[in-house]
Parts: C-alpha cells; sequence; structure tokens
C-alpha cells in the first residue's frame, strides 16, 4: 500500500495509506495543497462530505483543518476498508461516516467530488450538487473531457488545471 501526506492541521505531516486498486486516483500534494489554501476559512465546525473518497484523503485533510464532520461516500469496498484504518489511525472514528450509497436527506458545508476520470459518474455529480448548504462550497476535480456538466445554481468562483486535472470550485 502506498501512502500520502496529511499537509497541514492538528494531522499536519501523518502519513495515511491509500487503497491499493485502479478504481481509484488519490490527488496529488499539489492540488491538494491549492485546494486547501483557496478553501482554508470553510473549515471550523463544517460537515462535510467526501464522495467518491478513496482513501479519504480529502475529509481526513478537512477534519485536520477543523471540520466537525465527514461523510465519506465510497462503495470500493478496498477503499472503505482503508478509510476506516486511516480514520484509526489517526483516531478520528468518531468525526467520520461511510456512506455505500447517497444520503439526498442531509445538506453539507463543504461537498469534495473526486470521481474516477475513467468513470465521471456526471449523473451522480449533479445530485450531490443539490446536497449543498446556502454559502457552502463544493470542489470538483474533473478530467478535461468529458467536459462535466454545467451547475446554474451554484457560482464558479475557481476554475484551474493541475496536469491531467482540472479542478472548480463553486458556492451555493
Amino acid at each position: 500500500m502506498s501512502k500520502i501526506r496529511i499537509i497541514s492541521g492538528i494531522f499536519g505531516s501523518r502519513l495515511i495509506d491509500t487503497p491499493k486498486n485502479s478504481q481509484t486516483h488519490p490527488m496529488g500534494n499539489r492540488e491538494r495543497q491549492a485546494i486547501f489554501n483557496q478553501i482554508k476559512d470553510y473549515f471550523p465546525q463544517a460537515e462535510v462530505l467526501d464522495a467518491f473518497a478513496g482513501s479519504g484523503a480529502l475529509g481526513f485533510e478537512a477534519i485536520s483543518r477543523g471540520a466537525k464532520s465527514v461523510d465519506f461516500l465510497e462503495n470500493n469496498l478496498i477503499a472503505i476498508k482503508t478509510i476506516k484504518q486511516n480514520a484509526v489511525a489517526l483516531g478520528c472514528e468518531e468525526k467520520i461516516k461511510i456512506l455505500r450509497k447517497l444520503d439526498t436527506e442531509k445538506k453539507y458545508d463543504l461537498i469534495f467530488i473526486d470521481p474516477p476520470y475513467n468513470d465521471p459518474q456526471y449523473d451522480l455529480v449533479e445530485q450531490i450538487t443539490k446536497l449543498l448548504n446556502l454559502g457552502g462550497l463544493l470542489i470538483l476535480s474533473h478530467p478535461e473531457t468529458p467536459i462535466p456538466p454545467e451547475f446554474p445554481d451554484l457560482e464558479l468562483l475557481s476554475d484551474r488545471s493541475y496536469a491531467a486535472a482540472r479542478i472548480k470550485i463553486f458556492r451555493q
């Protein structure tokens, strides 16, 4: 199993495991650092959804920086096991919940969406965008093609490219 580093906060410099499979792709340090530099003021007591969570790096980074709780949306069994192990290793099991399917009743202050590039599942991405609280942020990582749908109810704050990834930040 390979490892990635939590960038900052109470878990800063701690290593977490990444799933050993081809269905997930951990976001690189450069991209995570760029995202978290832009959204640093949104963490205190935020309710967070980390969709297509993989290792859970985005959600654990959010907890490290003060998020109240994180729901990890993931259905890959290897990734789920990895998230559970990472939560135990970091000692934050009480702040996380793993969802195997979308809970459309709950709303979030901060949503990370990083679907597999070979299967971006934009129908599900559109459903997830509807779970954002007023004033909340949605961070979408996607490949250059296929282009994701438009989100007319959201304000685009940032659109940047990093190697093969495009990272867009929206506000409700």
